[in-house]
């Protein structure tokens, strides 16, 4: 049913009607794979606290260092294209439970690494499993869930345990480092894959496209060398700058994912259907679950350094405290979901949340150096408006691709995501670092001057009051440089919103109940 205040004509219908409602099984497969999904997404930041005890155990160099906190991302961003078609082909439920054991032997080899290099060789096998798991969960959800409403209960609940998963990692990982050792924390990891393992054969329905074609093999380096680069570069420049190797690995990237879009619109079998940006809604939605993500991690870049840099907090004090954010999550995809099945149109929910969003925003832009609350307030007004669009983007999107595209159709969100949460920290990262380069003293020394945390480390070094000083205005500086990235976020996200509004209002998904 369509908003009866509404002048708009509704499209054609797109899809198969809906089908049957789910029962108690699909319900209780729905809890299973939500246990692999939260680790997954913990496993981005599980290392936050552990990686002090790592370089003390197993004395990596800086590089090894770097690699063994990245390499997670950067495999899992790589592939998630190549296992959602993967799963399309072999069957989504046989892929996730492939993930689930390599995820689950990768973890047991990270635990009880004895060297840096066989941690990132782990982690890197990590990132292959999280590949895997993503993409398919979602298209299960598709195969499992044909009743709309149900659906959309569903992908709700998907959003809430990814966005409340990352901020859950950092904190078990300070948790479980304090009382145990570090390897601990890849160990919790595997209860969740045998107890997956056990119940996946009998509780999750295989799915595949019953005609597939032939895999593309080529198109699998050419979506690595599109993503990896990008990510790399866009990762980088946020704390180093715009150096030329970090620009140049975001041209050499673009160039790739050029190749990538025409040998997809040229092959005969290729691994992203071209159809599937012909669905009603699809392509503004993952343009617009981009921005989200934009939008989320764009604004993590700052407060998780304010937390700590500028209030003083330590990193367990800073985890603990932004958990608070995610209370209002947990709340805001439900009542999104209800207002879209109460006939409310759905574009006016999704401009709604990324108005809500922009307004998280607005309220960054009135912190001070001393703003606690403001700021915590702040992030869960601008999370909820976030997961509001996400949750409402990932279900439009997967009710206009073909069930037989499911898995493909998941990981070109996700891939998308990657891409705008790099986006967000590089772009607005460097609008905060300008802002404090500009505002923080000349007379500040060399350190000081680039970033906050030079800033405090020479502070500390300098006698009483002038380390005071230093400290006081690098953190105003510091402040300022939030206050530029977040009036930068809100434009974009009032922007995503006009858009919202002028791309969605018209399209009316026949299984998605409206």
């Amino acid at each position: 049913m369509t908003n009866p205040t509404s002048t708009t004509t509704t499209a054609p219908p797109a899809g198969p009607p809906a089908g049957p409602r789910a029962g108690r099984r699909e319900w209780t497969a729905l809890g299973v794979l939500m246990l692999p999904l939260l680790l997954v997404s913990m496993d981005v930041s599980v290392l936050y606290f552990a990686i002090p005890a790592i370089s003390a155990d197993l004395e990596p160099s800086a590089a090894q260092q770097l690699w063994i906190f990245d390499i997670y991302a950067f495999v899992l961003a790589g592939l998630l294209m190549t296992m959602g078609s993967l799963g399309d082909r072999i069957g989504r439920r046989r892929l996730l439970l492939l993930g689930a054991t390599a995820f689950g032997g990768a973890s047991l080899l990270a635990a009880y690494a004895d060297s840096a290099e066989t941690l990132i060789a782990a982690r890197a096998v990590l990132g292959i499993g999280g590949a895997t798991l993503m993409p398919a969960t979602m298209a299960l959800i598709r195969t499992m869930f044909t009743d709309p409403g149900q659906r959309a209960k569903a992908i709700g609940l998907w959003s809430g345990v990814m966005t409340a998963g990352v901020a859950l990692g950092s904190v078990m990982s300070g948790v479980l480092v304090e009382y145990f050792w570090w390897g601990s924390v890849f160990l919790v990891n595997l209860p969740a894959m045998v107890l997956l393992l056990i119940l996946g054969p009998f509780l999750l329905p295989e799915s595949k496209n019953p005609e597939p074609g032939r895999f593309d093999l080529l198109s699998v380096p050419l979506s690595m060398a599109a993503v990896l680069p990008v990510i790399y570069g866009l990762k980088e420049i946020p704390a180093e700058g715009w150096h030329v190797q970090y620009v140049l690995a975001v041209t050499v990237g673009l160039l790739f994912a050029a190749l990538f879009v025409h040998r997809q619109r040229t092959a005969a079998s290729p691994m992203i259907s071209p159809a599937l940006f012909r669905g009603r809604g699809f392509a503004p939605a993952v343009v617009l679950n981009l921005i989200s993500s934009f939008g989320m991690m764009g604004s993590a870049f700052f407060t998780t350094q304010y937390l700590q840099s500028v209030l003083g907090k330590s990193a367990m004090e800073a985890a603990l405290w932004a958990l608070l954010p995610s209370v209002p999550i947990g709340m805001a995809a439900p009542i999104a979901t209800r207002l879209v099945q109460k006939g409310v149109n759905r574009a006016y929910v999704v401009t709604t949340g990324f108005t809500i969003a922009a307004a998280g925003y607005g309220m960054l832009v009135l912190a001070g150096t001393d703003s606690l609350w403001l700021v915590l307030a702040a992030c869960g007004v601008l999370a909820s408006g976030i997961v509001i669009a996400i949750s409402q983007m990932t279900d439009l999107a997967m009710s206009a691709a073909p069930v037989e595209r499911a898995g493909s159709a998941s990981s070109l969100l996700e891939t998308g995501a990657e891409f705008g949460g790099a986006l967000g920290m590089a772009v607005l990262g460097s609008i905060g670092t300008a802002v404090y380069r500009h505002e923080i003293p000349a007379s500040a020394p060399s350190p000081a001057r680039e970033t906050l945390g030079g800033a405090l480390a020479v502070a500390h070094g300098m006698p009483g009051r002038a380390g005071a000083e230093l400290l006081a205005a690098a953190r105003e500086a510091f402040t300022s440089g939030m206050h530029g990235a977040a009036i930068a976020g809100a434009v974009v996200l009032a922007g995503a919103a006009a858009l919202a509004t002028t791309s969605l209002r018209r399209i009316h998904v026949r299984d998605t109940g409206e």
